[in-house]
């Protein structure tokens, strides 16, 4: 069982990265590559969950045991595979997705990607008395939501307003934020949806950390 892996991240899809470890590329499946901040020549260390198939040894990868542990949950219910799963943890920190379960705020799980009623009412019978190894009780965990509410890919003259407030619950700065929309603005055509300006957001957060 590979727990974790140390290595230098020399390659960058939109669903992995390719971490050099020794000299060996691991191929990890991340919720969002652009994300993990490491410069030329850095090492990280990303927690691993193996999965063994009959068809393929796949790898996915967490910059925090939070997320590593709250993705090995999320498999446990019923309709979650591990595609659904990254999705899930793609939509918010680890924090927040257990407290809105543990609040069995529907209304939010139902926004997260793969999602449905049904799945969402599995998530908290199965997981609600689970999450004690994440904590949810950090308010300001819950930055990235608002109040609560998942901000989901939208269009029209918000989509800006939303991906903003998500990369302030990433954790970057508001000058960071307003920088790199700035940056990004000239490649913007007006029908994007959050989740693309997100991802243009951090590709160009990660270029100017390489500077």
């Amino acid at each position: 069982m590979i727990d974790f892996l140390r290595g230098i991240v020399v390659h960058r899809e939109p669903d992995y990265l390719v971490l050099d470890v020794k000299g060996v590329g691991y191929r990890v499946f991340c919720t969002n590559p652009y994300a993990i901040q490491t410069k030329d020549g850095e090492e990280t260390t990303l927690f691993i969950h193996y999965q063994v198939r009959e068809d393929a040894h796949l790898l996915f990868g967490f910059p925090t045991r939070e997320e590593q542990s709250l993705f090995r949950l999320l498999l446990e219910v019923n309709g979650i595979g591990p595609k659904v799963a990254i999705g899930v943890l793609a939509g918010g920190r680890p924090e927040v997705i257990a407290a809105m379960i543990q609040q069995e705020n529907i209304s939010f799980l139902i926004k997260l990607p793969g999602i449905g009623r049904k799945t969402a009412q599995r998530m908290i019978l199965d997981l609600k008395d689970k999450l004690g190894v994440i904590s949810a009780g950090d308010d300001s965990m819950l930055a990235i939501t608002g109040t609560g509410h998942l901000a989901v890919p939208s269009q029209g003259a918000g989509v800006w307003s939303e991906a903003k407030t998500a990369l302030l619950g990433l954790g970057y700065t508001e000058a960071e934020a307003d920088r790199t929309g700035q940056l990004i603005k000239a490649k913007l055509k007006g029908d994007e949806t959050v989740d693309i300006v997100i991802k243009l957001a951090l590709q160009a957060l990660f270029q100017q950390s390489l500077r």
